[in-house]
């Protein structure tokens, strides 16, 4: 009976030092592991560093083909675009098809596509991104082939329906 009071108690006694030990390492390392890096911020703080940054620009330039199905229809969809104009730019727009989308500028070189991406289930077959007197990005998928074509009118982006 003696032999097993001595078994817990050393249990005991090792589980109390692993434990301080623990403890103490965590205060020793810090909030890295425990906390929040940086600490916790007020929404004041938060505030004032929203405020300060400059905005996130627009999607980034997708050139690079996604595992998408290679079979792909042969009949081309519409183009149907809708634009919109962004706040940063007057003369950039963004382009929306069922394949994906597109943000272009007009510049003194002539249209810019700035970005584009795939919507889900679709990848970017060809882009030409410009300069030029018109640019076009086209999106393949399962569902379909959707191109987009857009040209300056003036000092504004407007898509233009495919002559094919």
């Amino acid at each position: 009976m003696r032999r097993w009071i001595l078994v817990a108690a050393g249990w005991l006694a090792t589980g109390a030092l692993a434990t301080l030990i623990g403890v103490g390492a965590i205060r020793l390392v810090g909030d890295s592991i425990s906390g929040t890096p940086g600490g916790v911020r007020s929404q004041e703080e938060i505030a004032r560093a929203l405020a300060s940054e400059p905005p996130p620009s627009g999607p980034p330039a997708s050139g690079s083909p996604s595992s998408a199905p290679a079979s792909v229809p042969p009949a081309t969809a519409s183009p149907r675009a809708t634009a919109s104009a962004t706040a940063d730019a007057a003369t950039r727009r963004s382009f929306a098809t069922g394949g994906g989308t597109a943000v272009a500028e007009c510049t003194r070189e002539g249209v810019r596509l700035v970005s584009w991406a795939p919507a889900q289930g679709f990848r970017v077959h060809d882009v030409d991104r410009g300069p030029d007197d018109d640019v076009e990005v086209r999106f393949e998928g399962a569902a379909g082939r959707y191109e987009l074509k857009v040209r300056c009118l003036g000092q504004e982006p407007v898509a233009v329906a495919d002559d094919d």
